[in-house]
């Protein structure tokens, strides 16, 4: 009866700590795409309690990346459904652990593309994070942090990360403009600081859709003169409205005319394969 008793009282032990966790777990509402077709319907699930170095965000928006599409069409690599996309996600702080001292409730917090990673290697000690072996995405990813949850992303009504992997936005931020810049705004700023890009330098971008108009907008704030490659004539009007010198249709061969080495640095934000020679 000593054996039976001890084995009870593990077993009320584990009852009630699966219940705890199950009311601690936070019910989510999002919308998934529940094979590749990428027809979305709502969907609920539950996320993992906010543990004492993360924090619980509101989404508030979540930007619509090209990579969200391919994932969900399943064109990169063989995917699990019901999938929540969206890596791009602006909100508001509504629980911190307690540990957390990047934030406080109320505040406004971003989400980038990764969530987590090791903190043992050396590229997570040296803040370059997103070269680790055991990286963790927004979503399609498996958490093995968290007991190996399916992530699930920004379409979605809320999310918990750690506040290292969480982005403090300002306050005075115009809330629905910050989005895309966790990931298109990044993409083209990241290389354009790593060049140095400084006023008066000549450079050219190749690709005038959202990263190009990103990538426009930041040379101009640096004083670059701009050159726009592109292939039709009706981006012509918005290029010259952000400030850009120049416009080349590339389909135009007297527009390409001059344009021999002329760039101190050119930014391409062209999504397929190209041959750069051939333009």
């Amino acid at each position: 009866m000593k054996g039976f008793t001890i084995l009870a009282g593990i077993a009320m032990v584990l009852v009630y700590a699966t219940g705890l966790q199950a009311q601690d777990s936070i019910p989510t509402k999002g919308f998934a795409a529940f094979d590749e077709t990428g027809v979305f319907k709502p969907y609920e699930f539950n996320r993992h309690a906010v543990g004492d170095d993360e924090i619980q965000i509101e989404i508030l928006y979540s930007g619509i990346c090209h990579s969200d599409l391919h994932n969900v069409h399943g064109e990169w690599r063989k995917e699990e459904y019901p999938m929540v996309p969206g890596h791009e996600i602006a909100g508001k702080v509504v629980k911190v652990g307690k540990n957390v001292t990047k934030f406080k409730v109320g505040d406004y917090a971003g989400v980038c593309c990764i969530i987590n990673s090791c903190h043992e290697c050396d590229f997570c000690k040296n803040g370059q994070e997103h070269y680790c072996s055991h990286t963790v995405s927004t979503y399609h990813n498996h958490d093995p942090y968290h007991n190996n949850e399916r992530t699930q992303g920004g379409y979605s009504n809320n999310y918990v990360i750690s506040e290292d992997y969480a982005i403090l936005i300002p306050q005075n931020a115009d809330l629905s403009r910050v989005a895309p810049l966790l990931c298109a705004g990044i993409t083209t700023y990241s290389p354009i600081k790593f060049a140095g890009v400084k006023a008066g330098d000549k450079v050219g971008v190749a690709g005038f859709g959202g990263l190009g108009y990103m990538a426009v907008r930041y040379l101009k704030h640096f004083g670059a003169d701009v050159t726009v490659f592109d292939l039709t004539e009706d981006k012509r009007g918005d290029a010259a409205n952000l400030g850009a010198e120049r416009y080349v249709n590339v389909t135009n061969s007297d527009e390409m005319k001059g344009l021999d080495n002329p760039f101190d640095f050119i930014i391409s934000t062209i999504p397929t394969n190209y041959d750069p020679f051939s333009i």
